[in-house]
């Protein structure tokens, strides 16, 4: 366990993320990804994120079907954190606007099943409304009791300090992996600064680093990788390469290539939680083992060097894949 930041949550150092259950990443089956997340609360795993945006509240509702006894029965044993602020076929794509952000949280508290939210974060920045009026509709919303804590993700230090200057950003989520470190040089010093404490999402480069991809994966057509140059053509195959380069060095520590990713964003100064999207049992407890694994300072430098030839995997944006 370690304290996420200011926020002062306790909580597990790989929380259970839920974004490939929102229809992004193609079909799976419910039953399934139901054991997987009971599995990960069996495994120690507290902390469980999701977002409105997930599938229009879908996500939500099957986290918090699966998390139903366990929310009842001992409700303070469980970090729920989810996002607001993205409205995919609205008249505005990322809405973080006071109104908006209200019938969000009343949206998904009826979508986990809760009377409050341990954790909610703006989504994604929005530029057409000012962080003052962000940043005190979420102050409201704590003072009504409805979430406990405020973070933001996909923020800049631009954007942070704007919103730090009207109430404390308590938590910042981001994407890190071994193919995408662009918060390393800003982000994750502005935040060890002021204590945020910081999510790591894609730990694993959306699937690059799972070691199961091949020259010749494809992507269901609903899959946003499908439509990404990340996951097509020479920049694909290059990367892939350098995945096998780590899954050999990985093998010759007793882990997996997956594995390794993960030890390896836990390993960055600064960075509280590396959240792990996973359908199947198997995949999260393989996650819940890299969290005891360290990296020396040897290994670190090794795998720069195995990866200094690179091509960036950036992700996806609520406007499409980068």
């Amino acid at each position: 366990m370690t304290e996420l930041g200011r926020s002062g949550l306790a909580v597990s150092r790989i929380a259970f993320g839920t974004w490939q259950l929102g229809g992004d990443w193609g079909s799976f089956d419910d039953s399934g990804v139901v054991a997987t997340i009971r599995r990960a609360y069996e495994l120690g795993i507290n902390l469980f994120d999701t977002a409105q945006g997930y599938g229009y509240g879908t996500s939500e509702e099957l986290l918090g079907r699966a998390l139903r006894d366990q929310l009842r029965s001992d409700r303070a044993s469980i970090v729920l954190a989810t996002k607001g602020g993205i409205d995919p076929e609205g008249e505005r794509t990322r809405d973080a606007r006071p109104a908006y952000l209200r019938k969000g949280v009343e949206s998904s508290l009826r979508a986990l099943g809760v009377d409050y939210i341990d954790l909610y974060q703006v989504h994604w920045p929005d530029p057409d409304t000012p962080a003052e009026e962000t940043a005190t509709a979420l102050q409201e919303l704590v003072d009504a009791g409805k979430i406990r804590h405020v973070g933001v993700s996909n923020y800049d230090v631009a954007d942070l300090t704007a919103f730090e200057a009207v109430r404390p950003v308590e938590t910042l989520q981001s994407p890190l992996h071994l193919f995408q470190r662009k918060i390393q040089d800003e982000i994750l010093p502005y935040a060890r600064r002021l204590d945020i404490g910081v999510l790591a999402y894609s730990p694993l480069g959306s699937g690059l680093l799972t070691g199961a991809m091949t020259a010749s994966t494809r992507f269901d057509p609903d899959d946003w990788r499908a439509r990404s140059s990340a996951f097509t053509g020479d920049d694909f195959i290059h990367n892939l390469e350098i995945v096998d380069n780590l899954a050999a060095f990985a093998a010759g520590r007793s882990m997996t290539v997956a594995q390794l990713a993960v030890a390896w964003v836990l390993a960055q100064d600064g960075v509280d939680v590396a959240i792990v999207g996973a359908r199947h049992a198997r995949n999260i407890e393989a996650a819940a083992q890299a969290a005891d694994l360290a990296l020396s300072a040897d290994d670190l430098a090794e795998i720069d060097k195995l990866t200094a030839g690179m091509t960036p995997a950036l992700g996806s944006t609520p406007e499409g894949p980068l």
